[in-house]
């Protein structure tokens, strides 16, 4: 006990004791604190010595063996509560993140079937849009190629190179497009239910897409921005039906005008709209072209009466009924005339037809400038002389003409006006006597007319060879743009003239001709690599100059990718923000021609040209 006491506080000791004299006392909680329950047992034993000895152990020693146990399973406790501690803290996070993910996906998907609330604004102006998402990464496209294989056929399902750059620019493109611009897949669908699954299986997948036509357009319309594919469709080339006594005709894209043209002439009939060689139905319709009888017979937006449509998600739509006026409704068939495939495809079209005139005749005439010719293109639209036509050529489109020897006879090489006339014999015969007079009275130099059918496509040949003639002029390694502007018919003579001037002080090789008895006209420019800025620079000054004179950017090539920065200027920021806003409303994940006609994300800084 003296060892205990020396080892203690003297406090502590006295307490001890007074613990050790009464047995039914249990040791204080300061003493097992402290660990001195073992002196106490030890104690306890020397004081029993003189006790007389019982057949089992003490009460004292049953108590601290109560004690020792207790002190002992508490830290077996202890020791457990601190291993599964971890354990637990585990299970807990991983539980409390997956009960916060089942109810936030649950919350989601009924977000996703609760009714929104509607876009109150009018217009989508481009600061409000969101770049398209789309799924174009190559596993994805390979799962997507298993899907058109059904749809149409492995035969008809390319992935062949030469394919794919076809579909993806033209040398006679004014686009310079991106090498890795292109699509997965060429696909060639041959019906509009065939249509309808492709968009179904690119609208479930998210995958953009582009429609090709002829492959003629000239501002980058089939050119792809965001890959994804291209559907083809010249295996949808028949003339469904022709309604003779109603003068109207339903074919699908595929038909080109050219052959459509051959086979209306067996029935005297014939459709007006003639833009370059190898244009068809489909790409007429997208870019909303004319050609050389426009000023006589209007545009194509004139010449549709109704048409299918297949939507982004594989909707199948049709615009109205055959008559020739109609009243029911929005004019969608217009609508989609134009659209340049960025709000539907078109799968079949009724076009009217008219009957073919009894006579034809072509007449050529020569002027000492751009603009004595334009004058006098001013005075037979003023004096409401009814040509069929009036082309201009510019003196180095009649000298590239000559050089490139593609008509079988010699030309004037100075600015040329070609007339077409039609109808009636004695009507053709007083055109041509009004015509003349005015060519005179302009400053014309010579005036010719055809008398016969041979005569005729001679004369008119140098016009269809305009374009092949210019780019026969080209050098090593040079490329070919061709822009057009129309302007109101009174200042055509002062922007022809200005034009010209510029193209001139540019030192590029280039040409004008255009379908000038509308006011509109084109410039067909030759330039490499090192000048494409140069090339650049005219086609905006010339479209500036067409804006200020109040015309328009283009007059029948279309908007495509060059001239969709221009729009804004000539129709007006809210104008434009409409037609994007019709552009969600139809396609509203952004597969259909993406980036063509309006933008639908910001530019990149200085991927605007100034105005």
């Amino acid at each position: 006990m003296s060892r205990l006491a020396g080892r203690t506080p003297k406090g502590l000791g006295q307490t001890l004791r007074a613990s050790a004299s009464v047995g039914a006392r249990r040791p204080t909680c300061l003493a097992l604190a402290l660990g001195t329950v073992p002196a106490m047992a030890r104690y306890s034993s020397t004081e029993n010595n003189n006790l007389p000895r019982s057949t089992g152990p003490s009460f004292k020693g049953q108590l601290t063996h109560s004690i020792m146990k207790r002190l002992a399973q508490e830290r077996e406790d202890l020791e457990r509560l601190a291993r599964t501690r971890p354990q637990s803290s585990v299970a807990k996070n991983f539980t409390l993140t997956f009960v916060i993910f089942f109810v936030g996906s649950v919350c989601y998907f009924l977000g996703t079937k609760y009714p929104r609330d509607v876009d109150p604004n009018s217009t989508l102006p481009l600061s409000a849009t969101r770049p398209p998402r789309h799924k174009v990464a190559p596993a994805h496209l390979e799962s997507a190629w298993a899907d058109f294989v059904e749809i149409v056929g492995q035969e008809n399902v390319s992935t062949l190179e030469d394919d794919i750059e076809q579909h993806a620019t033209s040398e006679w493109s004014s686009h310079q497009s991106d090498p890795s611009h292109k699509p997965f897949c060429v696909v060639y669908p041959s019906t509009t239910d065939e249509v309808s699954r492709i968009m179904k299986v690119c609208h479930l997948r998210q995958i953009p897409v582009v429609g090709y036509s002829g492959g003629t357009s000239l501002e980058g319309h089939y050119t792809p921005t965001r890959g994804g594919i291209c559907v083809d469709f010249s295996r949808m080339n028949k003339i469904v039906a022709l309604h003779k006594d109603d003068l109207d005709v339903v074919v699908q894209p595929g038909v080109g005008w050219e052959e459509l043209n051959e086979h209306l002439a067996e029935h005297n009939l014939f459709f007006p709209p003639d833009p370059g060689p190898g244009a068809r139905i489909g790409g007429m319709i997208g870019t909303g072209c004319s050609g050389t009888n426009a000023y006589r017979y209007g545009t194509m937006r004139e010449w549709v009466l109704s048409l299918t449509v297949v939507l982004a998600d594989g909707t199948v739509i049709k615009t109205r009924q055959r008559p020739r006026k109609s009243s029911a409704g929005y004019d969608l068939t217009r609508l989609f005339v134009g659209s340049e495939g960025t709000l539907g495809l078109v799968t079949e079209a009724t076009l009217k037809l008219c009957v073919a005139p009894a006579a034809t005749s072509v007449a050529v005439a020569s002027f000492p400038s751009v603009r004595h010719a334009a004058e006098c293109v001013a005075r037979v639209v003023a004096d409401g002389v009814p040509v069929a036509a009036v082309e201009i050529l510019d003196d180095d489109q009649m000298r590239f003409i000559n050089a490139a020897g593609a008509t079988t006879r010699p030309w004037r090489e100075a600015p040329t006006i070609f007339f077409k006339f039609a109808g009636t014999p004695a009507g053709v015969k007083e055109q041509v006597d009004i015509v003349r007079g005015l060519a005179r009275r302009t400053g014309g130099q010579s005036f010719e007319f055809a008398r016969d059918d041979q005569e005729q496509r001679e004369l008119w040949s140098a016009r269809k060879e305009a374009l092949w003639s210019t780019m026969s002029q080209r050098r090593q390694g040079d490329h070919v743009w061709t822009g057009d502007v129309a302007v109101p018919m009174s200042r055509l003579p002062d922007i022809i003239e200005q034009t010209k001037k510029d193209l001139k002080n540019s030192g590029l090789t280039s040409s004008i001709v255009g379908h000038v008895g509308d006011g509109n006209f084109h410039i067909i420019l030759l330039y490499n690599d090192a000048e494409r800025k140069l090339a650049e620079d005219c086609v905006h000054r010339m479209v500036k100059r067409a804006v200020e004179m109040e015309g328009t950017v283009t007059g029948e090539h279309g908007v495509g990718l060059v001239k969709r920065d221009y729009l804004p200027h000539e129709l007006g920021e809210s104008t434009v923000d409409a037609m994007r806003k019709i552009k969600a409303a139809f396609d509203p994940l952004c597969l259909l021609n993406c980036d063509k006609v309006v933008r639908v994300q910001k530019p990149a800084r200085g991927e605007v040209t100034e105005w």
